[in-house]
């Protein structure tokens, strides 16, 4: 019996479970929920560049802010509808996320990661100063979404949306990371030199994952806009990246149902903390803590443990040293035990 739990059917389920909850659920939870939606995306595409190509960057936040202020601009400032500024946060977010490859062709390890974390502040300075096209720190509010002709009120149909882009989002992840360019990702994170002597373009393959998580954090941070209808730059600041961090870690890095589960337990936590603001930095940094020291594979190998049917494979089934050893990132094995 334990064969037959797998990660695919535990996504099924989790997405099924999202899809029944509005008959039930009353608007506080239908916004907790919504918000849990936005951040499996935001964990996804985070968990392609760090657990399965091996780049430490701390750009995602920016990236998830850079998409908040992109959709909400172009309808307050050019007056462009919602369905069209939706898709160009992802696609702003994606841009400047290939821009940020280049760095990473020169630097690796903490260098990377000190670069990243710097364009994330950069960026955040510009959200909060440049106030002719920001409007500075104190934000700015964006107009309800209609879902007209449709009969849906405004957070049913935000919520709504967000659920059908966030299954098509983890569908399309699932693909790319269990095709040759998931092994590709992975090769290259494990090895550069190995990975680069047997054909990988580390070029190609970087610019791949730091694209892709740029645009799933743009994407995110377009609904967000919508769920909010207000934008400002304290949702975007270093709290925001350690959350997302988190995620990973506690979920499991390299594994896309992980992604899942931790961005689910993540966000109950958060709301479980919301009275607590000032406590709120200190759980997750030291939830961070406990999995990054005693388990680096997160929920994740749990499940694998438990359940044998919950592996994503992507080439061949690890020995079982591989499966208990607990390396330092970001050279640990995927999720899933993997090695390409």
């Amino acid at each position: 019996m334990t064969t037959l739990f797998t990660s695919r059917r535990f996504l099924a389920l989790i997405f099924l479970l999202f899809a029944v909850l509005p008959t039930f659920a009353n608007p506080y939870l239908l916004y907790v929920a919504n918000l849990a939606l936005i951040y499996v995306i935001l964990a996804i595409g985070l968990n392609i560049l760090l657990g399965y190509s091996g780049q430490i960057a701390f750009a995602n936040a920016a990236m998830f802010g850079i998409g908040a202020y992109t959709a909400g601009l172009l309808q307050v400032r050019l007056g462009v509808p919602y369905w069209a500024a939706l898709p160009a946060a992802g696609v702003v977010a994606m841009l400047v996320g290939t821009i940020i490859t280049w760095p990473a062709l020169r630097m690796s390890g903490i260098y990377l990661a000190l670069t990243t974390l710097a364009f994330a502040q950069f960026t955040l300075w510009v959200f909060n100063n440049l106030e002719w096209l920001t409007f500075g720190a104190t934000g700015f509010t964006v107009p309800r979404l209609d879902f007209s002709p449709l009969p849906l009120g405004s957070a049913y149909g935000i919520y709504g949306l967000s659920l059908l882009i966030a299954v098509v989002l983890t569908v399309v992840a699932w693909s790319v990371v269990h095709s040759r360019v998931g092994r590709a990702l992975v090769a290259m994170r494990d090895n550069e030199i190995a990975a680069s002597a047997l054909g990988v373009d580390l070029l190609r393959y970087k610019i791949l994952a730091f694209a892709m998580s740029g645009f799933y954090a743009g994407i995110a941070g377009g609904l967000f806009c919508g769920l909010l209808n207000y934008v400002a730059p304290e949702s975007f600041d270093l709290f925001q990246m350690v959350l997302q961090k988190a995620m990973v870690i506690v979920g499991g890095v390299g594994s896309i149902a992980g992604s899942v589960l931790g961005a689910v337990l993540l966000v109950a936590l958060l709301e479980v903390l919301r009275e607590f603001k000032s406590l709120q930095e200190i759980a997750f940094g030291s939830v961070l803590l406990v999995f990054v020291l005693f388990m680096p594979l997160g929920v994740a190998s749990l499940a694998r443990r438990h359940w044998p049917g919950w592996r994503e494979d992507l080439h061949r089934r690890p020995r079982e040293d591989e499966e208990t050893a607990a390396p330092a990132l970001p050279q640990t094995p995927d999720a899933e035990g993997e090695r390409a």
